[in-house]
């Protein structure tokens, strides 16, 4: 998933600041203009992967044109590859229950095997799968 986000640039002593007015509380900044591009665009993907994983929606972008910077910035956009950004960042477990006959249970039991990894395993072989190999 990819998504899109104006974005407003300011120039400083020190480098420069960026802020995504879509994201409440989302600055960032860095030495350079591609440095604060950079941070700007990691400190987003980390705003919309918390949302995400807070079952939250993500706010829509505004439109370019509408955002309005203070005096001596400017407006750019921020381009967030979202599912680069999870496989790499997220990492928040989300408890699920699951059924299986007794006799499995069992078996797997005295095998001392970890069901919870068993599971995330194969999901993320199935993920890879429809994803990476397709």
């Amino acid at each position: 998933m990819k998504l899109t986000y104006p974005a407003i640039f300011y120039e400083g002593e020190g480098g420069y600041s960026v802020e995504v007015p879509d994201l409440p509380g989302c600055v960032s900044g860095g030495d350079a203009l591609a440095e604060a591009i950079l941070m700007g665009t990691d400190a987003a993907s980390g705003w919309v992967l918390t949302e995400l994983e807070d079952g939250k929606a993500i706010p829509k972008a505004s439109a370019i044109k509408d955002i309005r910077p203070e005096s001596g910035g400017f407006v750019s956009v921020l381009v967030l590859d979202m599912d680069s950004y999870i496989e790499q960042y997220g990492n928040k477990a989300v408890r699920k229950n699951l059924t299986i006959p007794a006799w499995l249970n069992t078996f797997a039991e005295s095998k001392h095997i970890n069901f919870s990894q068993v599971l995330q395993d194969s999901l993320t072989e199935i993920y890879n799968q429809e994803n990476i190999g397709a």
